[in-house]
Parts: structure tokens; C-alpha cells; sequence
């Protein structure tokens, strides 16, 4: 109590004039420092203090006041959380792609350099927004890989309600804006359920995009419950999060004009960094020469900067490269200028994305509340991320497993206009993994390793001007992003609800970090944190961390080692964060006994935290896909103009699927447009007419494109065109199969597909019947989007038919 009275002196002195009848110094520290009994959500109504008499003469009509349960110097709450970005990317903390807008917060409260993620985008999250660990509730994986373990079904519970929703409960306004990534694939539907959606999650409005990712320049916006498309185009200068920031800042405004006496919540979550890596050229164009050193020289730079700054400790270690990734020094002549031009992308999407916050706190400046606004900047949900491999203009090749080679990537580029296409709609472009690496600078590893701080650790600024004294010392308290949620309720002054909406409540898993804002050397408050994303796992105790990285490298795509893996057999590590703050000394050799208790240690906090078995995050990924969430359906009867229909709930055109489309359609002369199409951008399927020829294309990424086209143009009339995809039926991922378009019960065009997509066409585009809705399924249309049909479709009816043996695929080729 008495560290509440020093961080909040004001909050005390305004309860007190709140409650000149309470003479309770106990009590006035309590409500002060949210030690108040907690509150069950929704709160009741006040009396009804109308008098009600036989008549109106004789009764008298007094509206029931409003509630306000919360002080009127009550702060309002920004939180910002970036996509993708490591340890030592930005400026603002010695690394090389310049942040103003971090740098402004940090110059306005304290600063974090050992606080952590869960290694990976939905968990980190889910965690953040309820304060619990990300398998306690229910999101040990992103939600496309969920399963029915029970921390591993993509569903947050009830009995975890989020921040926002406790927050809306005493009054606030809340938006979400940008990356969601927290709805369960089999409840995209147009009519819900919405209970996962933003919306069913406490924000009373949100404007982004539902899956992991989207095109920048093509998105597939949601507001609220509603899938609705882009404002303008890419060719009109549209930009994804520009557009999102627009739109807080309009938030904030129609706050202020409309409801000025609620305090509002706003979680900014763009996509930004994460992959595709879409920004024009202007951006990019800061940082050309300034990565012409390679990823090894970069990273010393980077850890000298860190060092000079005082952001890491005198003492820290360089972690070396590991002896799987590439050296600078190994990448050929000819492939350096795309290396490099992949970076400098990168470096201007984070910049862009980072100063789109700026518009957020230019709109507090000119409301005049940023003195009373608690700004929490989070750089990133994980560390930077690997998934390029060895550079792409296609990410979804590494997912989908497809091969590919840089003189394969170069000469793909090539057809879009060369170096100048990266960052453009036309690509999904991620840098090399060994920038990923450099980017995460001191730490080893990257995004999806749990057990090395270059996946988990991410810098964070917190301001309130109002309560936080700025100062320049790193905060160097262990905390993790669970920690936000207590936060914000120990700042508010309130206690999480333990029911709401008549459901008892978890406990919570985080520990405010309020006693350091104003005590940068305060004694850490959080003994124990536990780790794990797809086997890899660690734990973290008092100072001492242990962990393995488990069958997946991230840089390193293995599948051999995946599908033999015993996690029984993983070699751990240990180490000694007191002196050790970059993990650069193993001690488990060392010290077995006390690798030992940390292990068993870890097993405990799984076991109480719902992340057994270990490997789950693995089931539907990699092991049983086959039992991916997906639509149980296998026949559809579709109709022109049905659109957004997710992928996974659609007819799926991915490997292992054999399907059978018939169209029944009206064909005019000349006919032109969509019949229908999934995916689009990084791959798709699609069948269309055009001047009358009857297309198919299956294009997994760019580097892999099939196509069919009749021979003849279609007369007009009424038609029966049968869509024909057919796979082999084998263990293989990738696998092969025969396109077949017929006209009427005549074969009229057939091309083998040589390679599949078996994970997903795309991370975000929807199926579309009549229409191809933002990135098109085949760029050979590219420009004329959506592409609406100019027959009339009578009916779709697609139905999935038994695969094709191995002989068969021979015997029809």
C-alpha cells in the first residue's frame, strides 16, 4: 500500500475528495490501489427513483442516472502491438530502421528490455488480452492449427473474459483495430457465431482483418461482424494501415464529440511487420545502402549501438550465428541486390507501420488528453520472423512446403518488373531468415522458438504522463505479456470481476508491473513463467531460465526431424539470466541438477497451465491435417454473387481434396468474368471466361502456375460446365493432379497440376462465386477485379469425389 501511495499520490488525493466520509487511511490506500472487493460484470442498474403514483398528476418521472464507477481522472488506454519485429530493429533501442513513434513514448514514461512474448501471433495475443497464459486459454497454437486438446482449441473461454471486456464494464469505449487472429476458422461465417469475433470479445467496435495476415493493399477488411471491402484502391494510394489509423483517429474524435464523459480503450494491432512485407517504394527507398554490409555486420553494428545506449547491459554477450544459417559472406554476387532490396522493404513497412501510430498521439495532442492517456507500446506479439528462408516473393511457399531455389525466386520477379516489384501488391515478399536473425540482435533464433529470448523477448514503452515519471533506465524486471492486464486493473484502481455475465472467472496468470514505473530497480515480482510453441518450450524461475528448441527449426524447415521427434530425446539448456542476460553460456552440462528441478518445474506449469501433451501445437499442422478444422460439408450448392466465404468453410482446392464442379450457366457472346475462385495474391483457383474462352488456373504461388483454356470460344447459350480436379491419392504433401474442364460432356481443355497447394491458398482470400473479391486467383486478370460475370450462373454445385491411385495419375497423363 504503501508503494501504491508513492506511484499515485494524485489518485489518492482525488479519492479522498471523493470520500470526504470515509476516514479509513486502509481504505482510501484500497481504492486507490484496486484493493476494493471485485466487482461482478455486467454491474446492475441503480434504483429506479421515479415516483409512481395512481396517475401522472400524482407521479413524478426522474431518469435512472448513469453509472460511473470509475473516478473522472480515469486514463484512457492505448495499446499498440506490432507484428513480427525483433529485439534490435528499431532505432529507438540502437538498431537500424528508424521509429519515432516508439521513441516518443519511451521519451515520455519508462522503458522495458526483459519483457516477453509467446513466440508466436495468436497465443501472444490471447495472453495479452486476458491476462492468462495462452494455452489456459484454449490458443497454444494460431487458430488455424487448433485442435481438441483442451489449450489447443482456439476458443478463449468464458471464463476468461478479456480487458476489454472488463473495461467495458465499468463504462469504457473499446475498438480493436487491425490483426485480430483470435476467431476460430469454423466461425468465419457470415452468420456467426460471433461470440470469438472482436465484438463477442468486449470491443464495442473493431475495424481490421480477422486471419494472421493480408495484403496491405488488397485486405479483407471486417467491420465489426461484417466483411466489407477497401475504401479505395492500391491504385488510388490505398494502404491497410494507414486506413486502420485513419480510422482510431476518427474513433477518438467521435469519442470526444459524442461521449465525452467515457474513457476509451484502443488496441492497435496492425500487420505490420508480419509477412507479406507491402510498403511503396518512397518508404523502401530510405534505407537503399544502408544494409550493404550483410546480415554479421549488421548485427555487431547493432549490439554496439544497444551497448552505447545502456539498453542492454555492459556485461552482455553477441550470441553467435548458428552453424545452420547462412553467412553474408556465403550469398553469391548475383543474388545480393535482391538480398538486399528484401531488407530494405522491410525496414520501410516497419517504418511506416510505426509511424502510423504517430497519428494516434497527434490526436490525443490536439484533444488534449495525452497527459491522461496510458500509452503501453508493445514492438512486437513475437521475435523477427524466419519464415522467408532464404528470401521469397512468395511466403507461402515455405508454409505449403512447395521447393524453390533464389534463381527460381529472381526469375519469377522478373516477370513483374524485377527489384523494383518487391513491396508491391503483385508479390508476398519476406526477407532472408539471416535478417531475421540480425534483426533479433543480441539473442539467438527467431519467431516460433520458445526457448531462446530472440522469439520470445521484445522491447516495451509505457507512458502516462499524468502518473509516470519519465526516466532513461531500462526496466529490467522479467515480465511477460501477460502482465499487461494486471497492469491496466491495478492503474484503474479495480480488481478483475470474478463473474461475468454469470460465468466464475480464472484467476489470473500476470503480475502487475505498476511498482516499477516509478522504481526502476525495484525487486522483480514474477518467480515463474513458462514457454511452448510447437514443442519448443522453456521456463523461466528466480532468475534461472531452461528450455529446447524441440523438432522445428525456424530458419530450417525439417520435416524428417519433425516426424521422428521424441521430445523425451530433446537436449535442454540452462542458463543464468543474473549474469547471463543474451543466454550466451549454457550451464546444463554444468549443473544437470538443477537442469533437472527446471525441467520438472516446466512440467508442472504445463500440466497446470492445459500445454499437455507437448507437441500438440503440432496434431492438425503437421501430423493429421486431415483433421484440420475445416466444413464438414461435401457438396455445396452455391449461387452468383455468394462472396467471402472463408477458405477452410469453402469447397477446398488443396491437396487431397478431389472435387467435381458443375456451372450451370447462361453463356453470352463473349462472355467475360469469374465463375468462381478461391484464394488470390501468394495462390488460387479460379475459373473464368474471357472474350469467350473458358480459363482454369491453379496457381500455387507465382512459381507454380497451371493453366487450361478451351480451344474454341463457348456459344452462347445455356451451358453444363464440369470442373474436374483430381489428386493423387498418396502420403505425399505435395502432390500431383489432373485439371479437366468440360462443356456439355466434352472434354475442352486439361493441364497436370505438378504441384499443390497442401496447406492453404492463401492466409486471408476468400471463395467467391461470380466475382474474384480482392487479389485475384489469376493474375491473368490482374487489373479488371473483381471480374463480375456477365452471364448468369444458374447453379454451383460442387462435390468432393474419391482421389486418383498413383497409376491412374500415370495412365491420364
Amino acid at each position: 500500500q504503501v508503494s501504491c501511495i508513492q506511484v499515485f499520490p494524485s489518485v489518492l488525493a482525488e479519492r479522498r475528495a471523493m470520500n470526504p466520509g470515509v476516514l479509513s487511511l486502509s481504505l482510501l490506500v484500497a481504492t486507490a490501489c484496486g484493493q476494493l472487493p471485485a466487482v461482478d460484470l455486467p454491474m446492475p442498474p441503480l434504483p429506479n427513483e421515479c415516483v409512481i403514483g395512481p396517475t401522472l398528476k400524482a407521479s413524478k418521472n426522474k431518469w435512472t442516472p448513469k453509472r460511473h464507477p470509475l473516478a473522472p481522472s480515469t486514463p484512457n488506454i492505448v495499446l499498440i502491438i506490432n507484428d513480427d519485429v525483433g529485439y534490435g530493429a528499431a532505432d529507438t533501442f540502437g538498431g537500424p530502421v528508424h521509429t519515432p513513434s516508439l521513441t516518443r513514448v519511451t521519451q515520455m514514461g519508462v522503458t522495458f528490455n526483459r519483457f516477453h512474448t509467446t513466440a508466436i501471433c495468436s497465443p501472444t495475443r490471447a495472453s495479452l488480452l486476458t491476462g492468462r497464459n495462452h494455452h489456459h486459454v484454449g490458443t497454444g497454437q494460431i487458430t488455424e492449427a487448433a485442435s481438441g486438446f483442451p489449450g489447443y482449441t482456439g476458443r478463449i473461454p468464458k471464463t476468461a473474459a478479456t480487458v476489454a471486456k472488463v473495461l467495458q464494464g465499468y463504462g469504457y469505449d473499446t475498438a480493436a483495430f487491425g490483426k485480430w487472429h483470435n476467431t476460430p476458422v469454423n466461425d468465419l461465417f457470415k452468420t456467426g457465431p460471433f461470440d470469438q469475433y472482436p465484438t463477442g470479445l468486449g470491443f464495442s467496435y473493431f475495424y481490421g482483418f480477422l486471419a494472421g495476415e493480408t495484403s496491405q493493399y488488397e485486405p479483407r477488411l471486417f467491420e465489426n461482424t461484417n466483411p466489407i471491402e477497401p475504401p479505395y484502391s492500391p491504385e488510388e494510394g490505398y494502404h491497410l494501415t494507414e486506413d486502420m489509423a485513419d480510422q482510431a483517429v476518427k474513433f477518438i474524435k467521435s469519442n470526444r464529440a459524442l461521449t465525452p464523459d467515457r474513457p476509451f480503450f484502443i488496441y492497435f494491432a496492425p500487420g505490420g511487420t508480419h509477412g507479406p512485407h507491402h510498403v511503396v517504394s518512397d518508404w523502401a527507398d530510405k534505407y537503399k545502402g544502408k544494409f550493404d554490409m550483410g546480415w554479421d555486420a549488421m548485427r555487431n553494428m547493432t549490439f554496439a549501438k544497444q551497448k552505447s545506449l545502456g539498453w542492454i547491459p555492459a556485461s552482455a554477450q553477441l550470441t553467435p550465428r548458428d552453424s545452420t544459417m547462412r553467412a553474408w559472406v556465403d550469398i553469391p554476387d548475383k543474388h545480393r541486390d535482391f538480398q538486399l532490396r528484401l531488407m530494405e522493404v522491410y525496414a520501410g513497412f516497419l517504418e511506416h507501420t510505426d509511424t502510423q501510430h504517430g497519428k494516434i498521439m497527434d490526436e490525443l495532442e490536439r484533444q488534449g488528453i495525452m497527459e491522461n492517456t496510458l500509452i503501453i507500446y508493445i514492438l512486437a506479439d513475437n521475435g523477427a520472423s524466419a519464415e522467408g528462408l532464404q528470401g521469397t516473393i512468395e511466403e507461402l511457399l515455405n508454409e505449403n512446403q512447395l521447393p524453390s531455389t533464389t534463381d527460381q525466386q529472381i526469375e519469377a520477379l522478373n516477370q513483374y518488373g524485377g527489384l523494383d516489384a518487391l513491396g508491391t501488391k503483385y508479390l508476398d515478399n519476406m526477407y532472408h531468415s539471416s535478417w531475421a536473425w540480425a534483426m533479433d540482435t543480441p539473442f539467438k533464433s527467431t519467431k516460433l522458438d520458445s526457448s531462446h529470448f530472440g522469439g520470445t523477448r521484445t522491447p516495451m514503452a509505457i507512458a502516462w504522463p499524468k502518473m509516470i515519471k519519465h526516466d532513461g533506465i531500462p526496466r529490467s524486471q522479467f515480465h511477460h505479456v501477460n502482465d499487461v492486464v494486471p497492469t491496466i486493473y491495478e492503474a484503474l484502481g479495480i480488481q478483475p470481476p470474478s463473474i461475468v455475465d454469470g460465468v466464475s472467472q480464472q484467476d489470473l496468470d500476470g503480475v502487475s508491473m505498476v511498482y516499477t514505473f516509478n522504481n526502476a530497480t525495484a525487486e522483480e515480482r514474477k518467480p515463474v513463467q513458462y514457454f511452448e510453441v510447437m514443442g519448443s518450450r522453456g521456463v523461466y524461475n528466480d532468475g534461472w531460465f531452461a528450455g529446447t528448441l524441440g523438432p522445428r527449426i525456424p530458419w530450417s524447415p525439417n520435416n524428417t526431424r519433425i516426424q521422428n521427434w521424441d521430445p523425451d530425446t530433446d537436449a535442454w539448456e540452462l542458463y543464468d539470466l543474473t549474469s547471463d542476460f543474451t543466454q550466451a553460456n549454457d550451464l546444463a552440462q554444468k549443473m544437470p541438477g538443477k537442469l533437472e528441478e527446471m525441467k520438472q518445474l516446466f512440467l508442472s506449469e504445463a500440466s497446470k497451465n492445459l500445454a499437455l501433451p507437448i507437441g500438440a501445437g503440432l496434431y492438425t499442422w503437421y501430423y493429421h491435417p486431415e483433421e484440420a478444422a475445416r466444413s464438414p460439408l461435401t457438396e455445396w450448392e452455391l449461387f452468383q454473387g455468394q462472396t467471402r466465404i472463408a477458405e477452410s468453410n469453402a469447397p477446398l482446392y488443396r491437396a487431397g481434396f478431389s472435387s467435381l464442379a458443375t456451372v450451370k450457366t447462361q453463356v453470352p457472346a463473349n462472355a467475360s468474368g469469374v465463375l468462381y475462385a478461391v484464394g488470390g495474391g501468394s495462390g488460387g483457383f479460379s475459373v473464368y471466361m474471357d472474350n469467350g474462352y473458358l480459363h482454369a488456373e491453379y496457381m500455387a504461388t507465382l512459381l507454380y502456375r497451371y493453366k487450361a483454356k478451351s480451344a474454341a470460344p463457348l456459344s452462347p447459350g445455356t451451358k453444363a460446365i464440369e470442373v474436374k480436379m483430381l489428386w493423387e491419392d498418396t502420403k505425399e504433401a505435395v502432390r500431383s493432379g489432373n485439371l479437366t474442364l468440360a462443356v456439355d460432356g466434352q472434354e475442352v481443355a486439361r493441364v497436370l497440376v505438378e504441384k499443390s497447394c497442401p496447406l492453404a491458398l492463401s492466409a486471408s482470400e476468400t471463395f467467391d462465386v461470380g466475382m474474384d473479391l480482392g487479389a485475384p486467383a489469376s493474375r491473368d486478370y490482374d487489373g479488371r477485379t473483381p471480374f463480375r460475370y456477365n452471364g448468369k450462373i444458374i447453379s454451383l454445385d460442387i462435390q468432393y469425389i474419391q482421389n486418383l491411385d498413383e497409376k491412374e495419375v500415370l495412365e491420364y497423363v
